[in-house]
């Protein structure tokens, strides 16, 4: 699986740094929109404080400030998506409130992308903000142990499980009226309020780097824009096992398969063993 860049669309992102994509799986190719904010789900509140969103510098053209979203894997790191960066970033602020608004506490550190992260090429889209003092207060996210959804799978566990994502991407996406008429549409729009929400979702399907998660049961969510970087936790909401970070979705509106990027792959535990501590 791989990515390239495609076109931005007028009615998708503003100032919040993430392009469309375009995700071709083996022979089959998807219009993908990177991950965004949660659908179909539920205010976040304390459940996952450790559950942050990168602040931009400028605010947002509706008045929001978060762009992607991540996770504390350690005192000092925090884990995010390699696209929700600029060429040549240096830093990056995160909130870890449940809200942002100005003024809220913000923690800044560097930003480092994989280095084997290219858009025209194979994905490694990871990076972590690793701060210069601990986040105290805090607990870190649980990181799965090498090939934990490979023996899930064997065991014939993996169908059944549900993954808990959390973000502060977009609402869910409503159809953008065409200038002059009031019953065509064209494109959506995505409602942002800078407020950390999470939904559950289904798994479907397992590849070497991937974890696919689909909106199968009644009551399933999804991710959207704004949500890209954020955790998909194994199991019910209280979990905070992260197993996945969000990167993709296979439409615009934010109803369909997610790609997730699997953290118990030996491409990711290589990335992330440099700054962290693995099981």
């Amino acid at each position: 699986m791989f990515y390239h860049v495609s076109a931005i669309s007028e009615y998708t992102l503003g100032m919040r740094y993430v392009p469309f994509v375009l995700v071709v799986a083996a022979s089959v190719a998807f219009h993908a929109t990177p991950a965004a904010a949660i659908t179909n789900g539920s205010v976040d509140g304390d459940a996952h404080p450790e559950v942050g969103a990168l602040i931009a510098d400028k605010q947002n053209s509706d008045g929001t400030w978060s762009y992607c979203t991540g996770t504390l894997v350690s005192p000092t790191v925090f884990l995010t998506a390699a696209h929700c960066g600029e060429k040549k970033q240096k830093t990056a602020k995160v909130s870890f409130s449940g809200r942002y608004e100005p003024g809220a506490t913000l923690y800044s550190g560097r930003y480092i992308a994989d280095p084997r992260y290219n858009e025209k090429s194979e994905l490694h889209d990871m990076a972590v903000v690793v701060f210069s003092e601990p986040v105290t207060g805090i607990t870190p996210a649980q990181l799965p142990s090498a090939g934990l959804l490979d023996r899930l799978e064997a065991d014939g566990k993996l169908k059944s499980s549900r993954f808990t994502p959390v973000g502060y991407g977009s609402l869910e996406p409503t159809a953008a009226p065409v200038k002059g008429s009031a019953k065509k549409a064209h494109g959506s729009r995505y409602h942002y309020t800078d407020t950390r929400y999470q939904a559950s979702i289904s798994f479907k399907d397992l590849s070497r780097k991937w974890l696919d998660l689909s909106l199968r049961a009644k009551g399933d969510g999804s991710t959207c824009f704004g949500d890209s970087g954020g955790p998909n936790f194994l199991g019910d909401a209280d979990s905070h096992l992260l197993v996945a970070t969000s990167i993709s979705g296979a439409d615009d509106a934010c109803k369909a398969t997610n790609f997730d990027y699997r953290l118990d792959s030996p491409s990711a535990r290589t990335f992330l063993g440099k700054y962290v501590t693995l099981p």
